[in-house]
C-alpha cells in the first residue's frame, strides 16, 4: 500500500467511516481516543530494551504457556460532586466492569480481583487530569497502592486540559521501574458498563487500557510497513477503526483489519478478542517488568 502524508492520513481516519456503505453499524460523532500513543522513536527504544531484558531472563515457551496471574485491582473514583454526572460512580458499575474485564481476559492467564474502592472529591483532578501533568502526578502519588503487579484504576472526567476528549490512558510495564508511582490506568468514568458515553459504555475501554498496561500496542501501530504492534498474528492496519467496519482492509498484507481486537478503536460492541500472539507478548512483558518488582 502507498503510504499517505500524515495530513491525508488524518483526513482518511476522519472521513473513511463515512465512505463505507455496507456491513457497518452507525458511526459515532466522537471516535475512541486513547492517550497511550507513543512516537516511533519511543516504540523503537522500548522494543530494543525489551528484547534485551527478556533475553536476559531466558523465558521458555513452556514457562509462558503455564503462566497464570491474579492481579489485585484498586479503583480510585475521582468525582466533582456526589452525582453520577459528577463522577460518583456506583459500586455496581465497578463490579460489572470487573466482570467484563475478566471475561475479556479469559484464556490469557490473567485474572483481576477487586481489592477496594475509594472516592475522592476533587474538582481539579476530575476535570484536568491528563497524561504527563503535575495534576495527575499529585493524584497518583497520594492514592496509588500496591506493587508492580497491582493495577490501580482512576476514573475521572477529562473535562479540560491535556486530557480533554480522552476515554483513557495507561502506563506501560517497562516504565514502572523508573517511576512506580505513575503506574496505572486513568479512565473516563462514563465508559464503565451502563455509563453515559455513547458507543463506549460496555466496559471495553478499560480492557483496552489494561492491554497497554500489560505491554500491548495499538493494532494500527506503525501503519502498514515494519513491525507494527510487534505481534505476528494481528494483521497490519493503517488507521484506527471507528464503528464496526466489517471487512475493512487498509493494508495490502494478509488479513483484513483487526477491528474486533481490543487494541483497536472500534465501538465496544464490536470488540471481542486478543490474539495468541498478543497473549504471549503480554505474558512476556509481565514476566520481564512486573513480576518480583517492588
Amino acid at each position: 500500500m502507498v503510504l499517505l502524508p500524515s495530513f491525508w492520513k488524518m483526513l482518511l481516519f476522519t472521513f473513511a467511516p463515512l465512505l463505507i456503505t455496507s456491513n457497518v453499524i452507525a458511526q459515532s460523532n466522537e471516535p475512541r481516543q486513547c492517550g497511550s500513543e507513543l512516537s516511533p522513536d519511543e516504540v523503537a527504544k522500548m522494543e530494543a530494551a525489551f528484547s534485551n531484558d527478556a533475553a536476559t531472563l531466558g523465558l521458555t515457551s513452556q514457562t509462558l504457556d503455564a503462566m497464570k496471574r491474579t492481579i489485585p485491582v484498586y479503583f480510585h473514583v475521582i468525582q466533582n460532586d456526589t452525582s453520577i454526572e459528577g463522577g460518583n460512580v456506583p459500586d455496581k458499575q465497578i463490579h460489572k466492569q470487573m466482570d467484563y474485564m475478566n471475561n475479556a481476559f479469559k484464556g490469557t492467564g490473567f485474572k483481576f480481583k477487586l481489592k477496594s474502592i475509594d472516592h475522592t472529591t476533587n474538582k481539579t483532578w476530575f476535570e484536568l487530569v491528563g497524561p504527563k501533568t503535575t495534576i495527575q502526578t499529585d493524584m497518583k502519588t497520594l492514592l496509588r497502592k500496591g506493587d508492580a503487579v497491582t493495577l490501580n484504576v482512576y476514573t475521572v472526567g477529562f473535562k479540560r486540559g491535556t486530557g480533554h476528549g480522552l476515554l483513557g490512558y495507561a502506563t506501560y510495564p517497562s516504565a514502572y521501574q523508573s517511576n512506580p508511582k505513575d503506574d496505572g490506568v486513568v479512565l473516563l468514568y462514563s465508559t464503565l458498563p451502563g455509563g453515559s458515553r455513547p458507543d463506549f459504555n460496555l466496559g471495553a475501554q478499560l480492557v483496552h487500557e489494561v492491554g497497554h498496561w500489560v505491554g500491548l500496542y495499538h493494532t494500527f501501530e506503525g501503519d502498514c510497513d515494519g513491525p507494527g504492534d510487534y505481534v505476528d498474528d494481528t494483521p497490519a492496519e493503517y488507521i484506527p477503526s471507528d464503528g464496526c467496519p466489517i471487512g475493512r482492509d487498509t493494508c495490502s498484507g494478509p488479513g483484513v483489519d483487526p477491528i474486533h481486537n481490543y487494541m483497536d478503536y472500534s465501538y465496544d460492541s464490536c470488540l471481542e478478542e486478543f490474539t495468541p500472539g498478543q497473549i504471549k507478548r503480554a505474558r512476556t512483558q509481565l514476566a520481564t517488568y512486573r513480576d518480583n518488582k517492588n
